[in-house]
């Protein structure tokens, strides 16, 4: 059966940032969970570990390119993040060993016109000049994907510009059309596109404006969801065309939006108090929805989630929300898709949240209350231990920085040891085959537990959850699912 640790015990004891004992991992499970828990150039709690990435990725590609190469498209289609595949696909072109891969993973990363100015800004403010000729070959193979309204959507006044990579790759032309299409760009004679940006630069944020969009299908489904609290506010009267948007299903599959995108979206409008029962349920519809392809998990499980101060830190300069309610809304993603389950969130005290699968997964979210303590991720097993619970899975959301309770001095056996001292108790008194799965909210680099039925997952996607049921039927884990994911 394929795991994440490839079910070997390893005494690969180390310390966490907290300076309490934890596993090491090896370079390719760190790069991993850096990866997927990544809004790149960001600080985090403990500090902005960009460079840390880095010398991950380097690493692993002087010994695994192929890997790095279908982690960059892992992240970039599976994931939805950008800029960390664009910072894999450079590194993969600055190196002897990647190259080969990276005008092919280019062509996967690639999705939007200003993908392309981006990898190249990346790649120039890192190493400068000359331009690997396989970054060349793959921004040509790309420049031809997009129309003239795509290009002149994104034909920004950035330091690197789309007609600045037209003269340096040279694409060469399907037809005629094509190559009037280049000549115009490289002139600056691209029709200007008509987008929700420009009719509410020219004809202004109101009422008029915004049913005009609506009616004419012009609003994409992330702008309708960035902007519900100008269109609530504007009055616009057809706004029940926007709730049955946000709520088709072939729109919400299709457009994959991060399940913290729906959160993030209630929690502005609550905290405007702003919108109705309507909008309210459009969001709890939508993100139930997006769950839709997820294998439900029998039996009974714990899911706990960390709500400690090294959880509270926000997620990107951009957002208001924090690591910890992204923790929090995993946990309620993860109730239901349950058979059963005992819910709870910890610091350095333990907290029941007994969660209903008929409420809303936002709901129930939001009903959980965020604390800012210590780290003691030790709580959620000792509970089990102490009442003699049998659960066949835990689910743990954390980013593995315990600073409490890891000296054990209640007859669970060992000291200065790491939580799965209890895990092997409780499999010895209790549940012999229980299955641990231990969600990495921010991919420090440490993890809590080894050995046999471990699971060390990453993200903030519903996505993670797919391998929870897979691994269980031995099918794949994470690592397995990258490490073949594109190049095989």
């Amino acid at each position: 059966m394929s795991k994440f640790n490839l079910g070997v015990f390893r005494a690969n004891k180390t310390v966490n940032n907290e300076g309490a004992i934890a596993y090491s991992m090896s370079d390719k499970e760190k790069l991993v969970t850096q990866v997927l828990t990544s809004f790149f150039n960001e600080n985090k709690f403990y500090g902005d570990n960009s460079q840390d990435i880095l010398n991950t990725v380097r690493n692993v590609i002087k010994t695994d390119p192929r890997f790095v190469a279908n982690l960059s498209v892992f992240a970039r289609k599976e994931m939805h993040l950008r800029t960390i595949s664009h910072v894999l696909v450079s590194e993969l072109a600055k190196s002897i060993e990647g190259k080969e891969y990276v005008r092919r993973t280019l062509n996967k990363v690639i999705e939007r016109p200003d993908d392309m100015t981006e990898v190249l800004a990346y790649y120039m403010n890192t190493y400068g000049k000359p331009i690997p000729n396989s970054i060349k070959k793959g921004l040509a193979d790309s420049f031809g994907k997009f129309d003239e309204y795509q290009l002149a959507k994104y034909n920004r006044k950035n330091s690197i510009k789309l007609k600045d990579i037209l003269c340096l790759v040279h694409p060469k032309a399907k037809d005629e059309a094509q190559n009037d299409l280049w000549k115009r760009l490289l002139d600056d004679r691209l029709e200007t596109p008509v987008t929700w940006e420009t009719e509410l630069s020219s004809k202004g944020n109101s009422k008029g404006t915004w049913e005009s969009l609506i009616d004419e299908n012009r609003l994409g489904y992330m702008a309708m969801m960035r902007n519900l609290r100008n269109i609530i506010n504007s009055g616009a009267s057809n706004i029940d065309k926007v709730y049955a948007y946000l709520t088709n299903e072939e729109r919400v599959l299709k457009n994959k939006q991060l399940p913290f995108r729906y959160y993030s979206a209630y929690k502005v409008l609550k905290n405007e108090g702003i919108g109705t029962s309507k909008i309210y349920d459009a969001l709890e519809t939508a993100i139930k929805t997006s769950t839709k392809n997820i294998n439900r998990l029998p039996g009974k499980t714990l899911i706990a989630a960390d709500v400690s101060g090294s959880m509270n830190s926000r997620i990107s300069a951009k957002s208001d929300l924090t690591c910890a309610e992204i923790a929090v809304l995993m946990l309620s993603i993860a109730n239901y898709i349950c058979e059963e389950t005992i819910t709870m969130t910890f610091d350095d005290s333990l907290y029941a949240c007994n969660l209903s699968t008929q409420n809303g997964i936002i709901a129930n979210a939001n009903s959980i209350k965020v604390n800012g303590g210590g780290t003691d991720i030790t709580l959620p097993l000792r509970y089990l231990l102490d009442k003699r619970i049998f659960v066949d899975r835990i689910i743990l959301l954390s980013d593995n920085e315990i600073n409490r309770g890891y000296s054990y001095s209640m007859g669970y056996g060992g000291t200065k040891t790491t939580c799965q001292a209890l895990v092997e108790r409780y499999k010895k008194w209790i549940n012999p085959d229980v299955w641990v799965h231990a969600i990495d909210m921010q991919g420090y680099g440490t993890q809590q537990f080894e050995g046999r039925n471990v699971n060390i997952i990453a993200g903030w996607n519903e996505k993670v959850f797919d391998f929870i049921s897979s691994i269980e039927q031995g099918v794949d884990s994470l690592i397995d699912k990258i490490n073949s994911y594109y190049f095989k």
